[in-house]
This record gives structure tokens, C-alpha cells and sequence, in this order.
């Protein structure tokens, strides 16, 4: 099990300390001021989540389902759902939005062209170690949705879900392969062994699968969030490949990639024809939910970028702490 991490304000500190020394009675209050997207609120959702995945190390499983923890969780949620939707635009034109994650642009100036085209060693690492936040529990918060969903839908996405965990053999699960793309890089490959270096930036993309994830009303919205990512992984799969083949970078790096660029393809398919257009075939109502887990994964995927290329534009590390 991971260990808790260092608090990044007084909010993580109040959860991170309640779950520490095993408070009950710590007040767990006070969030209403809080900045959705910042590094205590992250961190403090992050923190709270994570108690649904693998746990935390000398902390009681019991937390999970602690009625004072989650009602803290409910308020930082709120608020960060509250950014979120200020955020984006809304609608619940799901053909459009999905229309405009197809399209390449043709001088794309985002991260993955940057690796592609001249980034440097260090900059892959760095990347990887972003991306582990995420990756070593590849898919984990898509499985939440699987019950909320009937018919043609629910077979469709598990038919995805199959492929993210390996088709039945462990040594092609996703985050299996991602851990083998940490050890090839010579990084750590422990669950979460970077979260001390990840900023808000990118524990927030991660933050918002968990929250869809867990909030059946905001199925939707999971579901928007899926397509979204997958329908946008192929190509900067192609080219974070295409970067660690200039690099000269081992084969269990490229090999992550690969795995993802004709696979995705399909997944793009199978999401939008069956999942979603099941789905908003009995009921149309979430559209707007659709709509909004797009564009959500669109806002946080583009902050996320910003950071890294200001950061290495500037010469400077995109992480909290640098790489040893």
C-alpha cells in the first residue's frame, strides 16, 4: 500500500491527520472558501478517494465509509464540481463533441508533439511520472459505472473494460504494462510512488474519473469522460511512440503506446456507437452529462498540458520535485 502523503494545506492536513492517528473526532470542516483546483483540495480529494482503490498504508479500512469523512469529501466535491461546470461551456450536442475530438489540428502544439518532435529524456521521465498518478490503476474508475448501466450499453463497455485489463491475462493488464514502462525507464513503479511530485494539475484528471466514478448520477458524465479519453489516445499514442523510438528508449516504453494506438481505435468505436449511443438511446436525458464529462476531460487534459509546456519552456521541472 501506498503511504499517505505530505498535506498540502489545511485541508489535506485535517485529512490526512484524521486518517494518520485514526481521529473520528476530528473536525473536518471549514471548505467553503476552498479553490477548487488547488493543491490542498487535490490533494485532500485525492486522499479521500484513494480509500476506495488500494487503501492506504496503516490506515483503518473502515475510513472508507466514515460518515464524517464523507461528508468533507461531499463538500470538496462539491466545490470542485461547482469549477468544473463554471468551466466549460455545457450543452448537450454529443455527435459535436465528440465531431471535434476527431479532428487533428494540423500545427498541434500539445505536449505528446512536443516529446514527438524534440523533447529530451528527461522530459518522457517526467512525463511518466505524471502519468503513473493515473495508469497504475488504468480503467479502475470506468468499472464503477458498469452496474448503472443496462442493455447493449453495459455489454459494450465491458467489452472495452476486458481489453484495459488484459483480456484475461495479467501480464497485458494496462497498469501492468505501464509499471513495465516505469522499470524499462529505470523509475519507480510502485502504486503512487510519485504522488509527492504530482501537482494539482495532474491529480485533478484524475480526481474527476473518481468522482464520476463514484456518483451514480454523474454516470453520464463517466461515460463522456471514456469516450473522450479514448478517442484522443490513439494519436498522441502514436506519437508519444514515435518519441521513444527517436530517443532510442526501451521496448517496454514503446511498447505501452503501440499497445494503445490500434486498440483505442476500436475502443473510439464501440464507445460512441454502443455505449453511448445505448445509452442516450434509453435515456436521452443525459446527454447534458455526457456533454459535460467531454468537455471536462478537455479543460483538465489542457491545464495539465499548460503546466508541463510552461514549466519546460521556462527550464524548469514540470514536477513538484524534481527527478533524483
Amino acid at each position: 500500500m501506498a503511504v499517505l502523503p505530505t498535506a498540502r494545506g489545511p485541508l489535506s492536513a485535517k485529512v490526512i491527520n484524521a486518517l494518520k492517528h485514526d481521529r473520528r473526532d476530528e473536525d473536518l470542516g471549514g471548505v467553503s472558501a476552498a479553490e477548487p483546483f488547488s493543491e490542498d483540495v487535490q490533494l485532500a480529494l485525492h486522499t479521500c478517494y484513494e480509500l476506495h482503490y488500494q487503501g492506504w498504508d496503516e490506515v483503518d479500512p473502515e475510513w472508507e465509509w466514515d460518515p464524517g469523512l464523507l461528508r468533507l469529501r461531499g463538500e470538496l466535491e462539491r466545490i470542485f464540481l461547482d469549477g468544473l461546470r463554471s468551466a466549460v461551456a455545457g450543452g448537450s450536442d454529443v455527435d459535436g463533441e465528440i465531431n471535434e475530438l476527431l479532428v487533428e489540428p494540423v500545427d498541434g502544439t500539445g505536449v505528446s508533439h512536443l516529446l514527438q518532435d524534440s523533447g529530451e529524456w528527461w522530459q518522457l521521465n517526467e512525463y511518466f511520472a505524471h502519468r503513473s498518478i493515473y495508469h497504475l490503476k488504468e480503467a479502475d474508475p470506468h468499472a464503477w459505472v458498469i452496474p448503472r448501466l443496462r442493455g447493449q450499453a453495459k455489454a459494450a463497455l465491458v467489452a472495452v473494460e476486458f481489453d484495459e485489463f488484459g483480456g484475461g491475462r495479467g501480464d497485458r493488464v494496462h497498469a501492468q504494462l505501464f509499471a513495465d514502462l516505469l522499470d524499462a525507464a529505470g523509475l519507480d513503479s510502485g502504486y503512487l510512488a510519485y504522488l509527492e511530485n504530482a501537482p494539482a494539475q495532474m491529480l485533478a484528471v484524475v480526481n474527476a474519473m473518481s468522482l464520476f466514478g463514484l456518483h451514480r448520477g454523474l454516470r453520464g458524465a463517466l461515460v463522456g469522460h471514456f469516450a473522450a479519453a479514448e478517442i484522443s489516445t490513439g494519436p498522441s499514442a502514436r506519437r508519444m511512440a514515435a518519441a521513444v523510438s527517436r530517443l532510442d528508449g526501451p521496448e517496454a516504453c514503446r511498447h505501452f503506446y503501440t499497445e494503445h494506438i490500434e486498440a483505442d481505435a476500436v475502443h473510439e468505436q464501440v464507445l460512441r456507437h454502443d455505449v453511448i449511443g445505448d445509452l442516450l438511446k434509453h435515456e436521452p436525458e443525459l446527454a447534458a452529462d455526457v456533454v459535460f464529462g467531454i468537455q471536462a476531460t478537455e479543460f483538465l487534459e489542457g491545464r495539465f498540458g499548460e503546466h508541463l509546456l510552461s514549466s519546460w519552456a521556462a527550464g524548469r521541472s514540470s514536477l513538484r520535485a524534481p527527478l533524483s
